[in-house]
């Protein structure tokens, strides 16, 4: 196997540094934020950092690069306490992928890409119209990594709007349906394949897969 240590890491080409370090730790979630400033101009950027952090209560979380320049995500949900997280999709990708330019203040990425808002009775956020998972969360609270300065956003699930044919008896979403993506480092995205699921793992007992035993409640 080839070898990176540190050093030549750190003394590898920006570009080839960053490729390497954003795909070697897997696969990661593909989301689009949608966001909404208190004077109306809405915004939607990707985020491949999108995290569960709990269930009781539900909770998640996503990192932010350095507030050292304008960040038009981060100041939006901050004015108004509310974001929506919205699937990516096979069909959206490129749009998906293009709103990771930086625009200026004000311009609207639904409207330079053709991604389109959707709006739900008394929520102002706007959410990405035929995403087949959209998810309104409220801020909670930031956490300053000091090592980098990136913000680490907390904030919790207030609704989960999804399509139907996706949800199992037992509320188990099954992404696959949906042709939901994900991102392999910065700019591939992949498409998964459900492979198997599995019952809770128990000491000193076997495991045992839901889809080969029927198990799964579809």
């Amino acid at each position: 196997m080839i070898q990176f240590t540190k050093n030549t890491i750190q003394d590898l080409p920006k570009i080839n540094r960053l490729n390497l370090i954003n795909s070697c730790t897997g696969y990661k979630s593909a989301n689009l934020i949608g966001t909404k400033s208190k004077d109306g101009k809405t915004n939607v950027a990707i985020f491949s950092s999108i995290t569960h952090l709990g269930s009781d209560p539900a909770l998640l979380g996503f990192i932010l690069r350095p507030a050292t320049v304008p960040r038009n995500s981060y100041s939006n949900l901050k004015e108004t306490g509310c974001f929506t997280v919205n699937h990516v999709t096979e069909e959206i990708i490129t749009q998906a992928h293009q709103t990771s330019a930086a625009y200026d203040y004000g311009v609207s990425e639904f409207d330079i890409t053709g991604l389109n808002e959707v709006y739900y009775d008394g929520i102002y956020e706007p959410f990405v119209a035929n995403s087949p998972v959209q998810i309104l969360c409220k801020y909670v609270s930031e956490y300053v990594i000091k090592e980098n300065n990136c913000i680490h956003i907390l904030a919790s699930i207030e609704k989960i709007f999804c399509n139907e044919d996706l949800i199992t008896k037992d509320n188990w979403l099954q992404l696959e349906k949906g042709n939901v993506v994900t991102i392999n480092g910065l700019d591939g995205y992949c498409l998964p394949k459900l492979l198997d699921r599995f019952e809770y793992a128990r000491p000193n007992t076997k495991t045992k897969s839901m889809l080969k035993n029927g198990a799964q409640k579809s």
